[in-house]
């Protein structure tokens, strides 16, 4: 909502006290950039910040092609900038690579204020995956993007080489956390689960190309096959897959129930910068299967998991952890350190800049 005229920000120097979060990615949507940015907004208000989220709700929007469920706000530089200099943000942060932010980010540049962005997808291998162009190409938009920023946020010390190595050198620290009260190794069980053939290999996420899917559902070793999640592939993949088990979108309880009735998560995604999921299948006791890839090497380790270019091989192992140790490793994730991390890494704009 926009105020009626801009609020003073405070005199005293120090980190933002009111921080304009733009992105193209939020409710109704489902996935770990909407449930980051959440989940740190939270955090940053409950440290007596104020929040501003700019997305695309608040404007006309279509359907983005090959993903309907995402919205393409159609916005203005100017409407953006007027929201951002009527809240009287002490910090911009980007977060996303879409039109929304593309407005937010042309409006900064024009008046020279600083702004962070945002690394949280391997955004060149998902348009890869989708469309016919190489992700060579798009990576030259990536380093256009976010090379005016003062600084790139990055999930993990991998990504964010990765990002130096293409030439974007202020590269910023921005860990992830799990909800601690909710994804618990003890709990409510989910029985319909529990009833499935042993072992239970679980996968949660969003049903999409991007997630690679078919390496988990063509595993061959006995045992039941659990996919919670939603998503453009569900139809064909349940279809061609008619031994799994589809079960939809769950979150909350639900969600945790469903974690904690497996015996093993596989991650078969390649794609991912971080994966929220594994650290609440940890949280939960429940060990991780996954590619050597980006996400999965700085998330797990060899006590909680396993990692193996054959993904069945890597399900053997990871069936072999401790889950109490899973639980333990777990307390590493926290969304307090998170916010912390997110709030030292913004540049703050001065009250000179803003107004000027």
């Amino acid at each position: 909502m926009i105020a009626p005229e801009r609020p003073e920000r405070p005199e005293r120097p120090g980190r933002p006290e009111r921080i304009v979060i733009v992105t193209d990615a939020w409710a109704p949507q489902v996935n770990g950039v909407v449930r980051t940015l959440g989940a740190v907004r939270a955090e940053l208000e409950e440290m007596g910040r104020r929040v501003l989220v700019i997305a695309p709700d608040a404007f006309r929007s279509v359907p983005c092609p090959t993903y309907p469920e995402i919205r393409l706000a159609w916005a203005s530089a100017a409407k953006v900038g007027a929201m951002i200099d009527a809240f009287g943000a002490d910090a911009i942060h980007i977060a996303t690579e879409g039109p929304l932010c593309l407005a937010a980010r042309r409006w900064c540049r024009a008046r020279g204020l600083p702004f962070t962005t945002a690394y949280h997808t391997q955004f060149p291998d998902y348009v890869a995956a989708r469309t016919p162009l190489p992700a060579s190409l798009v990576w030259r938009y990536i380093r256009w993007f976010h090379a005016p920023g003062s600084g790139v946020l990055a999930a993990t010390p991998t990504i964010a080489a990765t990002l130096r190595a293409h030439g974007l050198p202020r590269v910023r620290p921005w860990g992830r956390g799990v909800d601690r009260k909710l994804f618990l190794p003890d709990g409510p069980l989910d029985q319909a689960i529990l009833a499935l053939p042993r072992p239970i290999r679980l996968y949660v996420g969003r049903v999409a190309v991007e997630k690679n899917l078919e390496a988990f559902l063509e595993i061959a070793s006995p045992g039941a096959k659990v996919i919670v999640g939603d998503g453009p592939a569900l139809a064909s993949l349940a279809h061609r897959f008619p031994d799994a088990h589809f079960l939809g979108a769950r979150s909350g309880e639900a969600l945790a129930a469903a974690y904690r009735s497996a015996d093993v998560f596989v991650f078969p995604s390649r794609t991912d910068t971080f994966g929220l999921v594994m650290a609440e299948a940890l949280a939960c006791g429940l060990p991780v299967a996954a590619y050597p890839v980006t996400g999965p090497v700085d998330v797990i380790s060899e006590e909680v998991g396993a990692m193996d270019v054959d993904l069945e091989v890597a399900v053997a192992r990871a069936l072999t952890r401790d889950r109490e140790v899973c639980a333990a490793y777990a307390r590493r994730f926290d969304w307090r350190a998170s916010a912390e991390q997110f709030l030292a890494a913004l540049a703050p704009l001065g009250r000179d800049r803003l107004a000027a």
